[in-house]
């Protein structure tokens, strides 16, 4: 096999006597070749040193790393091997979890993101372009993230939250917009056609009973029940400036779910909640719109934010949504996708009666079956990286941990601590980093971090548990320890450490839901599309088969309890 590489193969990955090309660009090549004066990479010292990447490029446009993150991966000790396996890990895996999708199309978690998500991911397949949308990926700080990472090529924003949130300046145009985004390199097209401004609601039943109409008519009403979504708690343009603006003096204001406000409101247990002017619930139950009277809410109109390296065509396809749609067309769309829960059903009501009656029948949808196998798979694939990136690193660290002293405190004390990380924050502080991002390898890099402790911690149980006479006996025997600790203490702690590795798997298999977050799909899809529909059908099509694959899992590792360990370690001796 030939490769694509321009440089000598022998340049790939060189350490002293030893020449690796075990992967450059997209070419599997021969692996390690000994040199006479050292045999074994596991008796060397000498530190690895992966090529830089201003050294010649590969097919992969990275020097020789098939991802960022392994030239952060430090090659060298006693533990190199293992490290060494997490190189190999991410090298072969990556390729398979990351799409081949010419541009990329972002949302947020919200209806109306979603459905402008999916007729942009239509309009470019209609130029010729393959494309993907990742939905649902978060705030407006994740997916503007992804946006100048790399990560998502394209997302629908609002002009208000450019200025309020992302630039940050009031009252710009929206040239003076155009220009301060490129100092990001992203581009901003014309307005779509629509303003879907922010807005507070109530009841209409309750606003007529109280007489009130307009956002300054709460200040004589501040023992109403507010439920404002999280985002809009802390933005710039949100609820604090607008309490300072209108001298509003709220006594209850708790966070909660968009989706979830709606049902909250209409079942009586709020009475204020921020929406969307384009929103459909507003129609649907009956809802009023307080009249912001001091004009605080700038305009919001809807517009895509892309990156100028974005394929041209691609860029010229999206400018062609500029100024076709009406806010009663935006509404119209918003409505039948709570109607259906089917974004892509939605969606194509914006290309006519003739497209939506096509998808309607089923000839451009997924079929339930399809999409519970796609997301089985990713979700299994996610698990499984991260459990086995966990096993390789967490049982060397629990070797080292079971030893007395202020090391193996350490160890135990540092995965106890990344335990107790939320993994929404986990997320939120992989995501700026360089070699992370909003990709599946952020997603595995944290399930693997939640799976140390078990792991860690049954480990240093299980051997600091054998009784000092078996240790006694085996020193007596004449066996290095090295030996004692392969072939005597090891398999006499491999109960313990089984049952940490069967934690760690059915904790993941839960914990990966989280994944779908910044696009990395899995099970946690449907939840997080079932949270902004309120629909509980669609949640519980993710939540049962995670449920059912954690049942798996804990049956699997029971399965292996019985095959691997001999009886007399599974059953207490009978006593005499």
């Amino acid at each position: 096999m030939n490769s694509p590489h321009p440089r000598p193969l022998s340049q790939c990955w060189e350490r002293g006597g030893y020449t690796n090309t075990l992967l450059c660009g997209s070419t599997i090549l021969p692996a390690i070749t000994p040199s006479s004066r050292e045999r074994s990479p596991f008796r060397s010292k000498a530190k690895f040193a992966l090529p830089s990447p201003s050294i010649g490029r590969g097919a992969g446009g990275e020097g020789c790393y098939p991802h960022p993150f392994l030239k952060y991966l430090p090659l060298s000790g006693n533990w190199g091997w293992v490290r060494a396996k997490l190189a190999l890990l991410i090298l072969l895996f990556t390729p398979q979890l990351t799409h081949a999708a010419s541009v990329i199309v972002g949302s947020k978690r919200f209806t109306e993101s979603y459905v402008l998500g999916e007729i942009a991911k239509k309009v470019l397949a209609d130029a010729g372009l393959q494309a993907e949308h990742r939905q649902g990926m978060g705030n407006t700080g994740i997916v503007w993230g992804a946006l100048k990472s790399g990560a998502i090529n394209m997302y629908p924003e609002y002009t208000g939250t450019v200025g309020e949130e992302i630039l940050k300046r009031k009252g710009q145009t929206p040239e003076q917009m155009r220009t301060a985004l490129a100092q990001y390199k992203v581009g901003m097209t014309g307005e779509l056609g629509f303003n879907n401004t922010y807005a507070v609601c109530m009841r209409r039943d309750k606003a007529e009973k109280l007489g009130i109409h307009n956002i300054s008519d709460l200040r004589n009403h501040p023992e109403l029940r507010v439920g404002m979504t999280h985002e809009f708690l802390k933005r710039k343009d949100g609820w604090e400036p607008l309490t300072a603006r209108y001298g509003l003096h709220m006594q209850s204001v708790k966070g909660i779910d968009h989706a979830l406000g709606y049902a909250a409101l209409v079942n009586d247990q709020i009475d204020l909640i921020d929406a969307y002017s384009t929103d459909a619930e507003i129609a649907r139950y009956n809802l009023v719109v307080l009249a912001d009277d001091l004009n605080f809410f700038p305009q919001y109109k809807a517009v895509f934010l892309y990156r100028l390296d974005t394929d041209p065509k691609a860029i010229a396809a999206i400018r062609k949504l500029e100024g076709t749609f009406t806010e009663a067309k935006m509404v119209r769309l918003n409505a039948e996708a709570e109607k259906t829960k089917n974004y892509t059903l939605a969606a194509s009501l914006y290309f006519g009666d003739a497209a939506h009656k096509t998808a309607e029948t089923g000839v451009s949808g997924e079929s339930f079956p399809s999409q519970l196998a796609r997301w089985t798979t990713r979700h299994l694939t996610l698990v499984g990286i991260s459990l086995l990136m966990a096993i390789l690193v967490g049982l060397p660290l629990g070797i080292v941990a079971s030893r007395s002293g202020p090391l193996g405190g350490f160890i135990l004390g540092t995965v106890g601590v990344i335990q107790t990380i939320p993994s929404l924050a986990l997320l939120a502080l992989l995501v700026p980093l360089p070699f992370f991002g909003i990709s599946p390898t952020t997603a595995i890099f944290a399930l693997f971090l939640y799976s140390l402790l078990p792991i860690v911690r049954n480990t240093a149980t299980g051997l600091q548990e054998i009784p000092p006479p078996l240790r006694e006996s085996a020193a007596a025997l004449g066996l290095e320890p090295g030996a004692q600790l392969t072939k005597i203490f090891l398999p006499m702690a491999a109960r313990t450490i089984l049952a940490g590795i069967k934690t760690s798997a059915v904790i993941n298999v839960g914990t990966a839901t989280i994944a779908a977050l910044i696009g990395a799909g899995g099970l946690g899809e449907p939840i997080i599309s079932g949270l902004s529909l309120n629909d509980n059908a669609t949640i519980l099509q993710g939540a049962i088969p995670a449920a059912i694959l954690a049942l798996l899992v804990q049956s699997g590792f029971d399965l292996l309890d019985h095959l691997l360990i001999p009886r007399g370690m599974r059953t207490p001796a009978p006593r005499r």
